[in-house]
């Protein structure tokens, strides 16, 4: 019986690559500045700067959903039968 063993290289993987990963199973949540919500989300309503904010996004980045909670935005995930994490 032999062994096979591999190794991933990051820099290897086309970004095309990444952002297909965990397509339609995770999402991911980031605490955003209301200053950058025009950007990500145009169609929302205009916020008063300076708030922190939880925004939920499809693995390949597309904006899903802004709330005020961080839990807010996981349980949103949950209930989408999404895999929620955290980006830093």
């Amino acid at each position: 019986m032999s062994e096979v063993s591999s190794t991933f290289r990051p820099e290897s993987v086309s970004i095309e690559t990444l952002a297909q990963l965990g397509e339609g199973h995770i999402a991911y949540v980031k605490q955003v500045r209301s200053e950058d919500v025009p950007e990500l989300f145009p169609q929302a309503p205009k916020i008063a700067p300076g708030l922190m904010l939880f925004a939920l996004h499809a693995a390949d980045g597309t904006p899903i959903m802004l709330t005020d909670s961080r839990e807010a935005a996981v349980a949103s995930a949950w209930s989408n039968e999404l895999q929620a994490v955290s980006v830093h």
